[in-house]
Order: structure tokens, then C-alpha cells, then sequence
């Protein structure tokens, strides 16, 4: 428990990168990642056997357990990964995938359930193969594993090699007629040195087959190869013997012990003792290399899953502020259109100025009973024409920030002035100047803006100067300067009133306005967010996994 415990940190950072990973259950990677974290506090000591068909595993597991436990023949025949244990007697259990179990004595129904059919294929309903054997090597929570030959199926390859990632020692067997083929030395680095697996031994079978000046030079080759890979093995420990297995184990079956010393065997077992004696103590030291490589292909993969986020983080992120900074120099133009806009309509609507432009028209209008025409075809189309270039740059604000645009600038007009003249005069005179007067003013109407107010002022002048020549005035000239001053009043009247109530609109309008075209920054979209926060996570889980990694090295070294 208290080495469970130990590596569970680690155990539960690989498994959140598997996860964050999105690693498919069924990849090599994920399964291998799950074995060796499983493996890491799994008690008991496993020794598997392995190489090609017909290199004579079964029969080496069979010569050290002194007995014809395993099945063996010319032709390749371990179909199942057959784990050998201790028990009080020989006996087998076949546990199938569906959960029914066989217990029977003795190993023969390993020839019906552990062994390739016609077609040279593993079962596929069998979920393990376990053999009991009172022997004294197992009885220490010791497990002899025979695997099926490789180099000949895909799926016979696959169980081997996910089998040896569990594994605490490693039998590798050698044929002594074939050398080492590359096809093994492949493995060998593929399946054990790639993966952290250090604990191995390679045993040379059949070098009884050779000639006796044949037997040296093959060994000697199989050493130079046997040295130039570094096995975690105890000090002095060879990680190669020769076994003829064969008559290894005939001479174990007739108890002939100058035969077995002969054969290489008893050397061979020594060698397992000691091995025994020195990583069963020890066992992380031989599990944890494993998970440390594991650990590194899986911070590689973090690492890299983390760099393809950061680029495409960027991006966005370039794209967004981009975006921003565009929407920055647009919220500036369309301020400045606006405020131009703003301060062009005030300037226009500004007392002195409507009184300068329009007080004349508007009294020769209202005199003619033109007012309303007037309003409508010279005053209005102005104020439009400047409302609408006001709201022209609020709606570009709507379009460009991708706002709902805030209700329109409507500048209404002030009701219309009233005038209510005096009675008029009984007698007749000055009618002339009157008409004179009445057609000036009407042609200012006409005219508009400062030429008509020219006009209007020039008739204004003429009648003063006819009154300072020293002529006093009839009673209906007096009249009808009186009717043209309510006229020039109520005008103004007017005037006052519309550029007071226009202002006050338009500025309550600006004040909304520059709220909405004042541009805010936009959060990040969900896609950034998204990736920050998994990114953060793997770079997360990359410095946990390296912090653990570091402790237990340096608790290795």
C-alpha cells in the first residue's frame, strides 16, 4: 500500500494526460500507459519467456520446473500466454472471456485450450491460462510466463508485446542455428530497450546442434551482441547463458545432475536466484524505468498538443486584436464625422443665426399666408438634409460594431406663430406704400435666405426714409408698420422656439449617441477561451508530470 501510494501522483497525472490527450482507448499508446501504471504496484515478481516459434521457450520453462507442464512439439504450439504459479499440486485453470472457469488437474487440457488450432490461430474465447506447480522457485510470489512464438502472426506479436511491458524479467531465447536475426534485434530495441524494459537475459538454445568449433564462434558473436546492450542486472551477473533445453530437461526428468550442470541449466538457475534475490526487494527499481518512459512519450505528446494550441491561440488572438485595433480607428472617423455633423446642425440652429437667415422670410411668409410652404419647402429640407448626415455615422456604428441602432434623431418644428392684427384703419391713405411693402416682402419669400432678407430690409429702408423727410404719418401707414412688426415679432417668436427645442433634442440625441459609438472591446470569443483553458491544462499537466519524474529519478540515482 505504502508503494501504491507513492507513485499514485504520477499514475494520476498520466492518466489526466490520456485523457486531455484524447488518446483513443484501444492505441498502443493508452494501453501501454495503463499497463505499466496498473503493473506499478502489482505484487509478485513475473519472468517471461519469449522469442520466435520453435526456439525451444516452453521446453526451457519445462526443464526448470523439472516436468512436462508445457506442451511441446516440433511444430509451434503455445497459443496463450500461459502464466505459471505456485500450487500445492500441478493443476490448470482456464478462465474463458465469458467468466466460465475450468479447474483440472495436471496440464492436459492445456493441449485443448492453450495450444494454435489447424489454422495456426490463438483462441479467442480464452481470457487466461494458469498453471499451478509446487516448485520451490515460484513459491516466493514468483510467475513463469510462456508466451506464443513470434515472427509468425500479427496477433500472436501484439499479446507478446504487451505481455513483455509487464514483465520484471525478460527471457529472451536465442537460436545458436540462426544467430540473431534482424527481425530479433528489431524487437529487441522496439518491444524492451524503446519501452524502459532493462532486466533481460538471453538464453542460447540448440548450440548442442553445432559442431564443437562451431559452438565458440556463435557464442562469441552472441556475447559481442549480449554486451552491447546494457541489462540492469545485479553486479557480476552475466546477461547470457547457454541452455540446451532438450537435454536440460531430460536429465532434470531422469534426475541426472552432472547432465543438467552439463547443459547449462544449473548455472542458468543460479543466475535467476540471484537476479531474484537482488530486484525482488527492489521491484519499483525495475517497474519504474518503464513508466518513466511512458511518462516522457506522453509529456512529448502534451508538449507538442500544447505548441499546435499555442500557434492556433495565436492566430485568434492576432485576428482578434486586429479586429480591435480596426474598430478602434473606426470608432475614431465615425466620432469625428459625427461631432462634425453635431457641431454643423447647432451652428445652424443657433438663435442668431436662424434670426439672421430667417426671420425676414418667415415674416413675408406669414404675411401671405405662406407659412407652411415655407416651413415645408426651405426649412425642412435643410434640417433634414443635416439629421441625416448626423445619423449616417450612427448608423455605421450600428453596422460596423454589429449593435442594434438606437432610435433615429427626429427634430420636430414648433407650432406655427399666430397673428392677430389690429382693426384696420377707416380711411385710405398711404395704400400705395402698403403695396409697395406687401410686394417687397413677397418677393424676399421668394428669393430666401440673406437675398430675400436684403430685399425685405431694403423695403423696410425706403418707407423709413419717406418717413424722416419730415411727413407725418397718416393713420393707416401707422397701421401698417404695426402689422409688419407683429409679423417680424411672431417670426422671431418662432425662430427662438424652434432653435431652443431643436437644440435641447439634438443634444439628448448626442448623448446617446456617443454612448453607443463609444466602442468597448469585445471578449474573447468562446473558440479562445476554449483553448486558453486547455492550454493551461496541458502546460498544467506537463509540469506535474515533470515534477514527479524528477522525484523519482533522483530517488533512482
Amino acid at each position: 500500500m505504502e508503494q501504491e501510494n507513492k507513485y499514485q501522483t504520477l499514475v494520476n497525472n498520466l492518466q489526466t494526460a490520456l485523457a486531455l490527450l484524447e488518446i483513443d482507448k484501444n492505441s498502443q499508446v493508452y494501453q501501454d500507459a495503463i499497463s505499466v501504471c496498473n503493473h506499478l504496484s502489482k505484487p509478485g515478481f513475473q519472468i517471461a519467456v519469449f522469442g520466435p516459434f520453435n526456439y525451444g521457450k516452453s521446453t526451457l520453462i519445462n526443464a526448470i520446473l523439472g516436468n512436462r507442464a508445457l506442451p511441446i512439439d516440433i511444430i509451434p504450439t503455445t497459443g496463450a500466454a500461459i502464466s505459471v504459479k505456485y500450487g500445492d499440486e500441478l493443476k490448470t485453470k482456464i478462465t474463458f472471456i465469458d467468466g466460465r472457469e475450468i479447474n483440472e488437474p495436471g496440464t492436459e487440457i492445456l493441449k485443448q485450450f492453450a495450444i494454435l488450432d489447424g489454422d495456426r490461430r490463438m483462441r479467442d474465447d480464452v481470457a487466461s491460462v494458469q498453471v499451478f506447480c509446487p516448485h520451490p522457485l515460484l513459491q516466493n510470489n514468483v510467475e513463469l510466463l510462456d508466451l506464443p512464438g513470434t515472427n509468425d502472426r500479427e496477433a500472436q506479436d501484439e499479446l507478446v508485446r504487451n505481455k513483455l511491458l509487464t514483465a520484471d524479467l525478460i527471457i529472451q531465447v536465442l537460436d545458436a542455428r540462426q544467430l540473431m536475426t534482424l527481425t530479433e534485434r528489431e524487437k529487441l530495441h522496439d518491444w524492451l530497450i524503446d519501452r524502459g524494459i532493462k532486466t533481460i537475459v538471453f538464453v542460447v538454445n540448440f548450440l548442442n546442434l553445432l559442431e564443437a568449433k562451431d559452438q565458440k564462434e556463435v557464442y562469441k558473436r552472441l556475447r559481442f551482441v549480449a554486451e552491447s546492450f546494457r541489462a540492469d542486472l545485479p553486479p557480476n551477473i552475466s546477461n547470457l547463458y547457454r541452455v540446451d533445453a532438450l537435454p536440460a530437461l531430460r536429465s532434470r526428468l531422469k534426475g541426472d545432475v552432472a547432465a543438467a550442470q552439463s547443459s547449462g541449466l544449473v548455472i542458468f538457475e543460479s543466475a535467476l536466484q540471484s537476479i531474484l534475490a537482488a530486484k525482488q526487494e527492489k521491484i519499483a527499481d525495475v517497474r519504474l524505468p518503464r513508466v518513466i518512459t511512458i511518462a516522457d512519450r506522453i509529456k512529448q505528446s502534451l508538449q507538442a498538443k500544447a505548441q499546435s494550441i499555442a500557434s492556433e491561440l495565436e492566430t485568434l488572438e492576432n485576428k482578434h486584436n486586429a479586429k480591435i485595433e480596426i474598430q478602434q480607428k473606426a470608432e475614431k472617423l465615425i466620432k469625428q464625422g459625427f461631432i462634425t455633423s453635431v457641431l454643423e446642425l447647432r451652428n445652424w440652429l443657433d438663435e442668431k443665426t436662424l434670426l439672421y437667415r430667417y426671420q425676414s422670410e418667415a415674416a413675408a411668409a406669414l404675411q401671405q399666408g405662406q407659412f407652411s410652404n415655407w416651413e415645408r419647402n426651405f426649412l425642412q429640407p435643410k434640417l433634414v438634409q443635416m439629421q441625416e448626415s448626423i445619423v449616417k455615422w450612427v448608423t455605421q456604428a450600428s453596422e460596423f460594431f454589429n449593435r442594434p441602432q438606437p432610435e433615429t434623431l427626429s427634430i420636430s418644428f414648433p407650432t406655427h406663430p399666430q397673428v392677430n392684427l389690429p382693426n384696420k384703419p377707416t380711411n385710405s391713405d398711404g395704400l400705395a406704400d402698403t403695396a409697395s411693402v406687401g410686394v417687397a416682402t413677397g418677393l424676399g419669400w421668394v428669393l430666401g435666405g440673406p437675398v430675400g432678407a436684403a430685399v425685405v430690409g431694403s423695403a423696410a429702408y425706403i418707407l423709413n426714409q419717406n418717413l424722416s423727410k419730415g411727413k407725418q404719418q397718416t393713420t393707416e401707414e401707422a397701421y401698417h408698420n404695426q402689422v409688419m412688426q407683429l409679423y417680424a415679432d411672431a417670426a422671431k417668436d418662432y425662430l427662438i422656439r424652434f432653435s431652443k427645442e431643436s437644440v435641447e433634442q439634438l443634444l439628448k440625441y448626442q448623448e446617446k449617441a456617443e454612448k453607443f459609438i463609444n466602442f468597448q472591446i469585445s471578449e474573447p470569443s468562446l473558440d479562445v477561451s476554449s483553448k486558453r483553458s486547455q492550454l493551461n491544462l496541458l502546460n498544467g499537466c506537463v509540469e506535474n508530470i515533470d515534477r514527479e519524474l524528477e522525484s523519482i529519478k533522483t530517488s533512482l540515482n
